[in-house]
């Protein structure tokens, strides 16, 4: 048996093709545009973030640094010796005399 021909015409390989190859040529610019202004945006993006970071990272810092001075005072400010000179000097008390106590039994 005989191999059968087609009787359809094929339209040579230079045929057509210029227009099919420079709609792809577009098309791939198009996405390599699409991806380059993707980076440079994304770049962007990070660097913003990254200069925000710095900013609330120093801010933290002083903040951290007042929170240690205001321990600092707050135990200055409550130490028992500072407590016990208030309480005599500036409101008049003082220990209650050995006499005033009273033993409860339980």
């Amino acid at each position: 048996m005989a191999a059968r021909k087609n009787n359809v015409q094929r339209p040579l390989a230079g045929e057509g093709a210029a227009p099919r190859l420079a709609l792809v040529n577009g098309a791939l610019l198009v996405l390599v545009l699409v991806c380059a202004f993707s980076v440079i945006h994304s770049t962007h993006a990070c660097r913003e973030l990254y200069a925000r970071l710095q900013v609330l990272e120093s801010s933290r810092w002083y903040l951290q640094e007042d929170y240690g001075r205001l321990l600092l005072e707050q135990s200055t400010w409550a130490s028992h010796h500072r407590v016990e000179k208030v309480a005599r000097g500036d409101l008049g008390m003082r220990a209650p005399d050995l006499a005033h106590f009273e033993v409860l039994e339980q």
